[in-house]
C-alpha cells in the first residue's frame, strides 16, 4: 500500500482527495493547522467525515486514527513549523506528497500579507525540505490560475508568461512554482504544479461566492456582484480536481528538456461562463431569485479566466467536465442537506 502526504486536509480540495485517495487504497496521512481564517466548524464537520473527532485535536501534532478508515490518519500541525514538518516527512516516508494547504483568497491578502508569507512561503519551504530529505517519489502542489495576472489572451495556456501578478496571494503561488522548479533541478525530486481555476462545490469555503450567495437568498438579502456582473470564470467542480490529481499521482515526471523533473498544468473546465450564468444556476437550484447589488470591480480581482487543458487532458487522458447547472446543484444540495440549511 502506497502512502501519501495531503496537506490541508481539513480544507475544501483536500478533504475530497484524502477521501478518493482512502476509497481507492491508499495509505493516507491528512495534515492541517485547523486555523480560523474561516468558520472552524466546517473544518471539524469535514474532519469528522473522515472519522477524526474533534475532542481529540486537543494536542497539536498529536498523530490520530480515523475511526471510519483503517488506511487514514490525521495530524494537526503548522507547516511553518519547519523541524517538525521535516521530521514528520522523514519518520513517515511518504511516497507521494499532494501539498494543498495555503492561506487563500485574494482579497484577504490586500489586509493581512503576514498570513501569506508564512503559511505559503514559509510551510512551502518546510514541505520540499522534507521532500527533499525524504526522497519522495512524486511532489504535487497546488498553484492558481490567479498567477496569470494581467494575462488578456484567452485561453491562458501553460506557456504564458506570469510575472505580472494582481495580488500577493498570486505573487505567493507564483513563488511557490519557482522555488518547486529550483528544487526539482537541484534535488532531482520529480514535482508537478497545478493551476486550479475558481473551483467550486459541496463543502466550498464560506467566503466564497457560491457559499456567500447562497447564504444571502436564503436570508432574502441581496447578493453582491462584482464589476457590475461583467466577469467570466472557468468554474471547475471539485471532484473533477480531485479526479485529475489522482490521475497525475502515478505519472511521475521524466526530466524535461531542460533535465528537471518537473511539469506545470492547468485544471480547469475549459468552459468558461459569465457570472449571471452562475447566478442563474443557482437561482434554479435553490428555486428563489436573486436581488442583485452591483458593484465595481475589486482590487486584485481578474475579469476574465479561461483554462487551456489541452498538456493536461493529452497527459492523464482526462480533463474537467461538470456542467455548472450540475455541480451548483449539487452544491445546494450539500447545503440544503449537510450544512443544517432548509428550505
Amino acid at each position: 500500500m502506497q502512502k501519501i502526504l495531503v496537506t490541508g486536509a481539513a480544507g475544501f480540495i483536500g478533504y475530497h482527495l484524502a477521501k478518493l485517495l482512502v476509497q481507492q487504497g491508499y495509505e493516507v496521512v491528512g495534515l492541517d493547522v485547523i486555523n480560523d481564517y474561516y468558520d472552524i466548524r466546517l473544518k471539524y464537520a469535514r474532519l469528522a467525515k473522515q472519522g477524526i473527532d474533534r475532542e481529540s485535536l486537543t494536542v497539536a501534532s498529536k498523530m490520530l486514527q480515523s475511526s471510519i478508515h483503517p488506511n487514514y490518519r490525521f495530524i494537526q500541525m503548522d507547516l511553518a513549523n519547519h523541524d517538525e514538518v521535516v521530521a514528520l516527512m522523514v519518520s513517515e516516508k511518504f511516497d507521494f506528497v499532494v501539498h494543498l494547504a495555503a492561506q487563500a483568497g485574494v482579497r484577504y491578502s490586500i489586509e493581512q500579507p503576514t498570513a501569506y508569507t508564512h503559511s505559503n512561503i514559509d510551510g512551502f519551504l518546510s514541505v520540499l525540505e522534507g521532500a527533499r530529505h525524504s526522497q519522495v517519489k512524486h511532489f504535487i502542489y497546488a498553484s492558481t490560475s490567479s498567477v496569470y495576472g494581467m494575462n488578456t489572451v484567452m485561453p491562458l495556456s501553460e506557456e504564458q508568461n506570469t510575472d505580472r501578478p494582481m495580488a500577493l496571494y498570486a505573487a505567493t503561488k507564483k513563488a511557490n512554482e519557482l522555488f518547486a522548479h529550483a528544487y526539482a533541478h537541484l534535488y532531482q525530486i520529480p514535482t508537478t504544479g497545478l493551476r486550479f481555476f475558481t473551483v467550486y462545490g459541496p463543502w466550498g469555503r464560506p467566503d466564497m461566492a457560491l457559499f456567500l450567495w447562497a447564504d444571502a437568498m436564503l436570508r432574502g438579502e441581496p447578493i453582491n456582484v462584482f464589476n457590475h456582473g461583467k466577469m467570466i470564470r472557468d468554474f471547475t467542480y471539485v471532484e473533477d480536481i480531485v479526479t485529475a490529481i489522482s490521475k497525475l499521482l502515478p505519472e511521475i515526471p521524466k526530466p524535461n528538456r531542460d533535465q528537471v523533473p518537473y511539469q506545470l498544468f492547468n485544471i480547469g473546465n475549459a468552459n468558461p461562463v459569465n457570472l449571471e450564468h452562475y447566478i442563474n444556476s443557482l437561482e434554479k437550484a435553490l428555486g428563489l431569485t436573486a436581488k442583485r447589488n452591483y458593484l465595481p470591480m475589486q482590487a486584485g480581482d481578474i475579469p476574465e479566466t479561461h483554462a487551456d487543458v489541452s498538456k493536461l487532458a493529452a497527459y492523464i487522458g482526462f480533463k474537467p467536465n461538470m456542467p455548472i447547472e450540475v455541480g451548483v446543484r449539487k452544491f445546494v444540495e450539500w447545503y440544503v442537506g449537510e450544512w443544517g440549511v432548509k428550505l
